[in-house]
C-alpha cells in the first residue's frame, strides 16, 4: 500500500482482472490497520477525481478504513476497451470483484457513485458474501427505470471536435470526459454497455445493508427514497440543495456516510 501526493496518481499499481488491466490505489488508514471500503468512480471519471480530489479518501483514512479506489475499465489508468459488451455492469461489478481477490480481502465496504453506484448495486445482489455495506450515490429510482440520461451522449462523445452535441447534457459529458483526458471511444463504448438495470425483485433480494445518497437537486439519479424503501435493509440520505455533479463531494454527504459506516458491525 502507498501514500498519495496530491493528485492521487502516486503509488498507483494494476492487476489482471481476467485479461483486463485494471489500476487502483489501496491507501491505509493512518494505524495502518482498518476495515476495507472500495471506491468505485463514475462515468467519465476516474479515481482521483471522483474520491480523491473530493477528499472521500482522506476523510476515509481520517476515519480508520483502508480506502481502495480502482479506475474502471475504460477509465483512467485502466485498459481501455472498445466493444460496448465488454462494459456491462457484471462486467465492472466482477472487475471489482477481483480486485478484493488480487487484495486478499474477504470483505469490504462497497461505495459507489453514479454508473458506479450502478455496480455497487450489481455487487451487493450477487456477491453478497464479500460486502459489509453498501453504499449507492448518485442514483436513486433510475436503477430501476432506465432513465435519467437523455440519448446522444455516445454520439456526442465520437464526434469531432467543434460537433455541436444534440442536448446540453450530452455537451457536459463531453466537456467532463475531455477535462478527464479520457478516450471519449472508450467512454462511448461505456455507455452503450453500462445501463443495465435491477428489477423491484432483485432489490428486494439485497440482504446487505444499504446507503442510498443522492442530492435533493439531482435530475439524473431518481429519488433515493424511493429506492431506499424497495432494498430490505437501506435507508437514504438526502443531501440538501446539492445536484447530480456538486453532491458527490458535499460534507454533509461525507459525514452522513461516515455515520453509516460507523454503526455497521
Amino acid at each position: 500500500m502507498a501514500e498519495l501526493d496530491e493528485h492521487g496518481l502516486r503509488g498507483m499499481e494494476s492487476f489482471n482482472s481476467d485479461g483486463v488491466r485494471i489500476a487502483y490505489i489501496d491507501v491505509p488508514p493512518a494505524d495502518g490497520a482498518g476495515k476495507p471500503i472500495l471506491l468505485i468512480h463514475g462515468f467519465a471519471s476516474n479515481h482521483a477525481v471522483n474520491w480523491v480530489n473530493t477528499q472521500w479518501v482522506r476523510a476515509l483514512t481520517q476515519a480508520g478504513y483502508r480506502a481502495i479506489a480502482l479506475d474502471n475499465r475504460g477509465h483512467g489508468e485502466s485498459e481501455k476497451l472498445y466493444d460496448p459488451a465488454a462494459y456491462s455492469s457484471d462486467a465492472m461489478a466482477n472487475d471489482a470483484i477481483r480486485l478484493l481477490d488480487h487484495l486478499g480481502i474477504e470483505r469490504a465496504h462497497v461505495m459507489g457513485y453514479s454508473m458506479g453506484g450502478r455496480i455497487t448495486a450489481h455487487i451487493a445482489l450477487d456477491h453478497a458474501d464479500r460486502v459489509r455495506s453498501a453504499l449507492i450515490g448518485g442514483l436513486g429510482m433510475h436503477l430501476i427505470e432506465g432513465k435519467g440520461l437523455p440519448s446522444g451522449i455516445a454520439e456526442a462523445l465520437e464526434a469531432p471536435g467543434g460537433t455541436p452535441a444534440p442536448n446540453p447534457t450530452a455537451a457536459a459529458f463531453r466537456t467532463f470526459a475531455e477535462q478527464t483526458r479520457s478516450d471519449l471511444r472508450a467512454l462511448a463504448a461505456c455507455m452503450r454497455g453500462s445501463r443495465q438495470t435491477l428489477s423491484r425483485g432483485e432489490l428486494a433480494q439485497i440482504e446487505v445493508p444499504v446507503l442510498v445518497s443522492v442530492g435533493t437537486l439531482d435530475t439524473v439519479a431518481g429519488s433515493g427514497p424511493g429506492l431506499a424503501a424497495l432494498i430490505p435493509d437501506a435507508r437514504a440520505l438526502e443531501i440538501e440543495g446539492k445536484d447530480h455533479s456538486t453532491a458527490v463531494g458535499a460534507k454533509p454527504h461525507r459525514d452522513g456516510v461516515l455515520a453509516f459506516l460507523a454503526a455497521q458491525p
